[in-house]
């Protein structure tokens, strides 16, 4: 019996492979992202976040606590653009609660969660 297997040199493993770049918030997304994140952490609703980003969607993902699941995630996921919009909030179970195509405009979500009655 002989050995079929071929090596292949590193260099040229590369050549032929095709990436596709991740993707991720850019700089004006992320801004508003933290923005909303510091807002809810001063009120005491969030005390930790993740970031992942992969070849389809971006994720920012908000923990009360870093051992639990997230209390919600944003995701933007370009492919989505012209069809329901690039972003949405995500609660801890997986539901869609706001899909838009302006962040900001989505990020809005947040703005009841921060309102305390006082009497």
């Amino acid at each position: 019996m002989t050995d079929q297997s071929t090596i292949i040199p590193f260099h040229a493993a590369h050549k032929n492979r095709t990436t596709f770049p991740s993707i991720f918030f850019e700089r004006a997304e992320f801004d508003e992202i933290l923005n909303v994140y510091g807002k809810m952490v001063a009120s005491g609703h969030w005390k930790d976040y993740a970031i992942s980003a992969s070849k389809g969607v971006a994720i920012f993902a908000a923990f009360h606590k870093a051992s639990e699941r997230p209390v919600f995630r944003i995701t933007k996921t370009p492919a989505l653009k012209h069809k329901q919009g690039s972003f949405s909030i995500l609660s801890s179970q997986g539901q869609i609660l706001k899909r838009g195509q302006d962040l900001r405009q989505t990020l809005r979500y947040f703005d009841k969660k921060l309102i305390k009655i006082v009497k």
